[in-house]
């Protein structure tokens, strides 16, 4: 199963003073829209993501069809299959995706109570 880019997405309480921490560590803008509270900070291979105000908690985040550089993959497996996967091996889903094409994402919590949110954007 391949679940695309890896970051971690973190609920933050002032996007600016979380950017600013961030960029001391290396971090630079790769995407995003602070004004819309959010951004995507990567250093090197490594992402993660800003939000102020849109999820209760820190997650994982995968994005199926894109690479660490955010660029689309030809060859990727769509998260209608990596649901249907998750679901023959007994994983339980707190969201599904809808059936169809396209944009999509499902969530789910692992053991130790962390969220995970598997987000296609195409």
């Amino acid at each position: 199963m391949r679940l695309g880019a890896f970051s971690i997405s973190l609920s933050v309480k002032d996007i600016a003073a979380s950017r600013a921490f961030y960029e001391k560590l290396g971090f630079a803008k790769f995407g995003g829209d602070e004004d819309q509270k959010w951004l995507i900070l990567k250093n090197r291979e490594t992402m993660i993501g800003l939000f102020e105000g849109m999820f209760p908690e820190n997650m994982l985040t995968f994005n199926p069809g894109w690479d660490q550089d955010g660029q689309n993959l030809d060859d990727f497996d769509d998260i209608r299959d990596i649901q249907k996967s998750l679901l023959t091996a007994g994983v339980q889903l707190d969201s599904k995706a809808d059936d169809g094409e396209g944009p999509a994402s499902i969530m789910l919590t692992d053991p130790d109570g962390n969220p995970i949110l598997i987000d296609q954007h195409r």
